[in-house]
């Protein structure tokens, strides 16, 4: 399995097209967001991975998403801040989405770091920010 992509989102749709082909609209790709009241508080982003599954696998698969406040690629003896484990079946040849919400506490105005991967493999890390209130 390969994982194509993983971003913090606002909105993720799919929707057919001639083929058949799939298309996903994704709007609002994000790497930070102004708090909506000030610091402690508990958000909610969106992370959207895209994986592929190339013809000669079978098809199962586990996403796993850890949070962490380090960006570290191997990760010590850091709790995560959360965490989520998610089997998939994919056809062969073709791609499917996992779609994470996680509940991040935010002491202070910091930065999050989602290390991503499929079945063991390589990390993507992707962070989001949370930034100050805006005025």
């Amino acid at each position: 399995m390969e994982l194509v992509a993983a971003l913090f989102v606002e909105n993720f749709e799919m929707r057919a097209a001639a083929g058949p082909s799939t298309r996903l609209d994704i709007t609002g790709a994000m790497f930070s967001q102004a708090a909506p009241e000030p610091v402690p508080t508990t958000l909610t982003p969106h992370l959207v991975a895209l994986i592929h599954c190339p013809t000669d696998e079978t098809g199962q698969g586990v996403f796993e998403v850890t949070f962490f406040s380090d960006r570290k690629s191997e990760i010590d003896d850091e709790e995560p801040i959360a965490r989520n484990v998610s089997p998939f079946t994919v056809e062969p040849g073709k791609f499917t989405y996992r779609l994470v919400r996680a509940e991040l506490p935010f002491e202070e105005y910091s930065t999050v770091y989602a290390h991503c991967r499929v079945d063991r493999g390589p990390l993507t890390i992707v962070p989001f920010t949370l930034l100050p209130p805006a005025e």
